[in-house]
């Protein structure tokens, strides 16, 4: 009976020495399917690190830099820049030239404007004082014509010429009104109430005309004939 218990003892000692290495060999087992794939994670990490140097390495022979090549666009850069600069400066200064040219021109325009119907008033006191012209004031009056005459000349100013008989012309002259004629044609320039001036190559001031119109019955008797013609 004492030899059976020790043999039971030994029994269950072997069967706790098997479980233990058991144990051991499941811990190995799971340590190196650890080791596995921790080694097969570093190898796609160094695969994804290859691809991606080979990328950057194709992308540079792709679009290689040529320092010269970019020199030169560089030069061509600034050069076409600078063609702009100066073609800007140069329409600038023409502009400025051109409004100063204009501002010296044109600058006294306001002031004669102002003294145009003044020099009408004279003028037309000189037509009144023509019935005594040997008289002293007349004369003195023409002295003082002749000066406004070169002061205006002077400045640029220049009278708008307008004829009797002329062809009405809307961009110098001003209709005020429209008169029967048996002289002359539809359109014509009758009478001149007001002259008109220019600054150089500027209107300051239109012509204020009387313009002729066709009498009315003549009117009648053009448009009888045209009815009879389109009849016929």
């Amino acid at each position: 009976m004492g030899i059976d218990m020790q043999n039971d003892t030994q029994n269950d000692a072997d069967m706790d020495q098997g479980q233990e290495v058991s144990k051991d060999a499941a811990v190995n087992i799971d340590e190196c399917k650890s080791l596995e794939e921790i080694n097969a994670e570093i190898e796609k990490e160094l695969e994804g690190s290859a691809d991606g140097s080979e990328a950057v390495g194709v992308e540079t022979e792709e679009t290689p830099l040529d320092p010269q090549a970019q020199l030169e666009a560089d030069l061509l850069k600034w050069k076409d820049t600078a063609m702009r600069n100066a073609a800007d400066l140069e329409n600038f200064r023409k502009r400025m030239s051109r409004e100063k040219t204009e501002a010296i021109k044109f600058g006294n325009q306001r002031l004669i404007e102002e003294l145009l119907p003044v020099i009408d008033s004279f003028s037309m006191g000189m037509m009144a004082a023509e019935a005594e012209a040997d008289s002293m004031i007349y004369m003195g009056m023409k002295m003082v014509q002749t000066q406004i005459e070169g002061f205006l000349s002077g400045q640029g100013v220049t009278e708008a010429v307008t004829e009797v008989g002329s062809d009405f012309d809307p961009n110098i002259h001003d209709a005020m009104s429209q008169e029967e004629s048996d002289t002359l044609e539809d359109g014509k320039i009758i009478r001149v109430m007001r002259k008109g001036y220019k600054l150089s190559d500027r209107l300051i001031r239109p012509a204020n005309v009387v313009v002729s119109q066709k009498a009315v019955a003549e009117v009648e008797n053009t448009e009888e004939a045209e009815e009879e013609a389109t009849e016929g």
